[in-house]
């Protein structure tokens, strides 16, 4: 008699539902057969099954076992399936109580027998919740993930003897009850107050929290460009809970939460080194995970010494930039990622890093320094929305102890957050959450210009040579520009000062 549990194999961020089939007959006595596109994890888990059922003292068929993975066109990979398989083993021969129809059963099994904890388990609760599924059996471990999904009945699983006692209706496991949820919080002491000078570009790092908007910020060794980078998490608003859960079940998947009891409630600041690979920045590899992009989904991309990083680990920014999301394609599937992050890029204007310097002379060659700015090429630079040169600090504005006349993060947060709010009033239903994501079809509805500042922005085009996304990304932060300043209508000097920082580095 052929049983059947429901599992759940993860595809990128999705889940899919499998069916775990189990059957005995034939020879080959303690034999087991996994069909179904497994990979060698998912093959190997036949050895796992047997010695945990055997150190757990359940019973083991005398026959032949098959164990089928349907659909059988969707590859199975990983140690999720470890647990279902079992418990379907094992409702060959023994009478289970409880209808399997309702359950959902995923886990890793040691070979004693204990239920290790996965990865993706908060996406497999979603589709669990979106099916109607009512009962998700976890690992322990991963309990506390799985209740953060309300309405579904999750049971912590410690051992494989534990659950089958459950599904005998011998000794019920207990419902775990929604507890204190451990809250990741990035700890943060960089506060925008401790900058001294550099006025402009807070000012730019401001319409960028405003209006998720990407900037670069260039200037000598020292200027601060870093430091100001750091603070940009601190200015932006909280994550709303729809955006915790999305943020969180990327996290989960990657395998980034440690302790898998958490909930991550602050916006990312992902910096990678500048020797990362093009797979560890976009996401990717035989079997596609998430890269930094998309681990910076809803908050901040910092690219320190931006043209070290390779040309061609660059160039594959281009269409997340663009789409706010990164299609990974290989033979077996196809994934999506979300990518939808501020890009702050920082660097030196020279190899030496003292170009256009006043106070030390530039040692390189003009040839070197036109090598070393090609490493950015044009297309990449057209989707960043400003460009903010940082001159270095005089020694009497390092040394003035500003901070108490400085302004505040905090204070900053506050327009910001006003500045937002403006555009969820703008889109019904939260269409779009920031003016960086207005598509370009409805800028003119949005953002409309009087006949002076239409006569600006024609005479810049021409003058600066604009791109029609240049021209299309000025028009968006002169809206967030409004924003800030409480104006409904676009006037001409938002668009001025938008025009400012489209000057590109010469």
């Amino acid at each position: 008699m052929a049983t059947k549990i429901l599992a759940a194999a993860l595809v990128g961020l999705e889940t899919e539902i499998v069916e775990v089939e189990a059957d005995s007959g034939g020879g080959d006595f303690g034999k087991i057969t996994i069909v179904g596109l497994p990979d060698t994890t998912v093959s190997e888990a036949k050895e796992r099954v047997k010695s945990a059922l055997r150190n757990c003292g359940l019973p083991y068929p005398r026959r032949k076992i098959t164990v089928n993975l349907a659909p059988a066109n969707l590859k199975k990979h990983g140690p999720i399936y470890d647990l279902p398989i079992a418990v379907s083993i094992l409702a060959i021969n023994n009478k289970l109580e409880i209808n399997l129809n309702d359950c959902l059963v995923v886990g890793e099994l040691s070979l004693s027998g204990d239920v290790r904890a996965i990865n993706g388990v908060l996406s497999i609760a979603l589709k669990a919740k979106e099916l109607n599924i009512n009962n998700l059996f976890v690992p322990s471990d991963n309990a506390a993930e799985a209740k953060l999904v309300p309405n579904l009945k999750i049971y912590p699983v410690k051992n494989l003897r534990e659950i089958i006692y459950h599904l005998q209706n011998k000794k019920l496991i207990s419902e775990t009850a929604i507890g204190p949820i451990n809250i990741i919080e990035n700890i943060n002491t960089n506060n925008i107050a401790f900058i001294n000078g550099q006025t402009r570009a807070k000012r730019a790092l401001e319409i960028a929290a405003a209006g998720s908007h990407n900037l670069l910020l260039y200037g000598p060794p020292g200027s601060g460009k870093t430091m100001l980078a750091k603070c940009l998490p601190e200015i932006l608003p909280p994550l709303s809970y729809e955006e915790i859960l999305e943020v969180t079940k990327i996290y989960s998947i990657a395998g980034e939460i440690k302790d898998r009891q958490t909930l991550i409630s602050s916006r990312p600041f992902r910096a990678p080194h500048h020797s990362a690979s093009g797979v560890s920045l976009v996401g990717g590899g035989s079997l596609p995970k998430p890269g930094e992009i998309s681990l910076a989904h809803r908050g901040v991309l910092f690219l320190d010494e931006f043209p070290e990083f390779s040309r061609y680990v660059l160039e594959n920014l281009r269409q997340p930039i663009e789409e706010g999301c990164i299609n990974i394609n290989r033979a077996a599937n196809s994934v999506r990622f979300p990518a939808k992050f501020i890009l702050i890029a920082a660097m030196n204007p020279c190899p030496c890093g003292f170009f256009g310097d006043k106070n030390k002379k530039c040692s390189c060659k003009q040839q070197e320094i036109i090598n070393y700015r090609r490493r950015l090429s044009g297309p990449l630079l057209d989707r960043i929305d400003m460009q903010v040169e940082m001159p270095r600090l005089s020694l009497e504005e390092l040394n003035n102890d500003n901070t108490k006349q400085n302004e505040k993060s905090e204070d900053i947060r506050r327009r910001v957050l006003s500045a937002r709010n403006k555009v969820l009033k703008r889109w019904p239903n939260n269409e779009y959450k920031n003016n960086a994501e207005i598509p370009s079809l409805k800028i003119r509805k949005y953002c409309r210009l009087d006949l002076a500042s239409q006569k600006l922005l024609s005479q810049a085009a021409h003058k600066l040579n604009l791109s029609a996304r240049s021209y299309f990304r000025v028009l968006k932060v002169a809206r967030t520009i409004a924003d800030l300043e409480n104006s409904p209508q676009i006037k001409i000097e938002h668009l001025s000062e938008a025009l400012q920082y489209r000057t590109h580095l010469e």
